[in-house]
């Protein structure tokens, strides 16, 4: 609130103090009074090319450009130390004021560039600031560049791609947290979890119009749904999982995050602060979308079927296999031959289990070592004996598993679902934590925003997202639907791939899979 008070002042300041100064620079005052005409005014008495009122005109980035703005404003009317500039960065509404309405203040107009009297570090301060809000405006609409550190979208995408993420395939989505550190997702470099933005200054989320939505098959960067909220030291997982894994006692108020040990005994770790995230500050995830809203999603001995229709896994996809060995593999010819990463082999008397494309199992399958080999395939109720249900809707009622799961129906904006105490369980978070109501179960009645109901209308599209690498990927079988709010971009271009067992860069630089599309 204060933020936007702050942001009302200062536009009013702008509206008064602009006429006064257009007039001392010799423009009729009253083009200061008329909204946006005035920023075209504004630009041309400053000296700026046209393209700088595009970028004025960027949400998020448009607070930048009007530091630069104020800043040449008081260049223009003689002040020109760095202590001066820095006064104005802090109390624009005051500065403006000042500049505007005191006589001694006449318009000089700006340096011109052959005559730069200002020192070697405000001329590289402005280069340094101009580039950095270009860059940004960039990366918000454009393109980003983006990461693979996990495996979970092996084959498809490999750990060290570097990709370009499209901003345009979906529309660019605003800053929803537009005061934060350059080129920075939600933590301070060099430190473990300060946070990088600031949440004192908000805006609404708003999408400008992309090229269509995502669809079946695409490879989408989205932020994580239940990354809003997670701890410290375990920042891999969200908030809500570690209480199911560890219960809301020891991590509330105990501090502590309780895991079962190798050996099946109980230890624990400090879990640290609990750090609360915005939508865009959550941690960007990447799978392969696989439902679309609207649609009914089933998983039936690890192949996915979308309204009834099996979809088979992409051939550059993996499940795990265990293997019964007479001899342990030979990691070197797994990784020389089948491109198998070696810390993705486990093995233990006698049994291995690797996650494999169907090319690699079936040639795996013909070693001579290998006694018998067999699919991972979990049953419905395999976690039934559980202290934790980790599969969505991670409720004791459903005893799904991640090759066993649904049918669920994924929610469609403008579409009614009836609700009942059965189905509750699986859209609670839609209707609380993404779309902003309250609900409440009060003598066998829901109750949302407090009005007793039976039937619930969703606000946004929702989408099924699943990893490629079947048995290696934490995904919307774990934690639910990804919201469209959350959705970022398309990847579609590897740009630079590095293969880390391999030396990393430039020894293990993957030249076949450099500049290829995301498929």
């Amino acid at each position: 609130m204060i933020a936007w008070f702050l942001l009302a002042l200062y536009i009013a300041a702008l509206f008064i103090c602009l006429p006064k100064i257009f007039a001392k620079a010799g423009e009729a005052a009253w083009k200061g009074a008329v909204p946006l005409y005035n920023l075209v005014v504004w630009n041309k008495i400053l000296g700026k090319p046209w393209y700088w009122l595009v970028l004025l005109l960027v949400p998020g980035v448009n607070l930048l450009m009007l530091i630069i703005y104020n800043v040449n404003t008081s260049i223009a009317l003689g002040k020109r130390t760095l202590k001066e500039h820095v006064i104005m960065v802090l109390v624009p509404w005051v500065e403006l004021s000042n500049l505007a309405f005191h006589p001694k203040y006449k318009w000089v107009g700006p340096i011109p560039p052959g005559q730069r009297k200002r020192n070697l570090l405000g001329q590289w301060g402005d280069a340094i600031l101009f580039a950095v809000i270009v860059a940004t405006a960039f990366r918000a609409f454009t393109f980003e560049a983006f990461t693979i550190p996990t495996e979970s979208m092996e084959k498809s995408l490999l750990v060290g791609d570097y990709l370009f993420v499209s901003k345009l395939s979906y529309g660019p989505r605003l800053p929803m947290t537009p005061v934060t550190f350059p080129f920075t997702h939600h933590t301070l470099p060099l430190t473990d979890h300060t946070p990088s933005f600031t949440n004192w200054f908000k805006l609404p989320y708003m999408r400008l119009p992309g090229f269509g939505k995502p669809q079946k098959g695409d490879a989408v960067v989205f932020n994580f749904p239940e990354g809003d909220t997670v701890v410290a030291n375990f920042q891999n997982m969200s908030y809500y999982q570690l209480v199911r894994m560890s219960g809301r006692d020891n991590l509330v108020n105990r501090h502590r995050v309780v895991f079962t040990l190798p050996d099946g005994r109980k230890g624990s770790r400090p879990a640290g602060d609990i750090l609360v995230r915005p939508v865009d500050k959550q941690e960007n995830y990447i799978k392969r979308c696989v439902g679309t809203p609207g649609d009914t999603i089933e998983v039936v001995d690890g192949v996915v079927h979308v309204n009834s229709k099996a979809e088979p896994l992409v051939a550059t996809g993996q499940y795990a296999y265990d293997f019964v060995v007479k001899d342990p593999f030979n990691k070197r010819v797994l990784k020389d031959q089948y491109d198998i990463t070696t810390t993705d082999v486990t093995e233990d008397n006698g049994i291995a289990e690797i996650p494999l494309t169907a090319s690699n199992a079936e040639a795996l399958g013909k070693f001579g070592n290998v006694v018998s080999m067999t699919r991972e395939d979990k049953p419905r109720g395999a976690y039934g004996a559980k202290d934790f249900w980790p599969i969505f809707p991670n409720n004791p009622a459903f005893n799904w598993s991640e090759d066993n799961f649904g049918p669920l129906w994924i929610p469609k904006a403008g579409a009614s679902i009836k609700l009942t105490a059965a189905n509750l369980p699986l859209y609670r978070r839609a209707i609380t934590a993404y779309e902003g109501n309250t609900l409440d179960e009060k003598n066998g009645s829901i109750w949302i925003n407090g009005v007793q109901t039976d039937t619930y209308t969703f606000k946004q599209d929702y989408y099924w997202m699943m990893g490629d690498n079947r048995h290696r990927s934490q995904d919307s079988r774990f934690w639910g639907f990804v919201p469209y709010d959350h959705v970022v971009g398309k990847a579609v271009l590897v740009w630079l791939t590095v293969d880390p067992e391999k030396g990393g860069f430039p020894s293990g630089i993957r030249w076949k899979r450099l500049f290829t599309r995301v498929r």
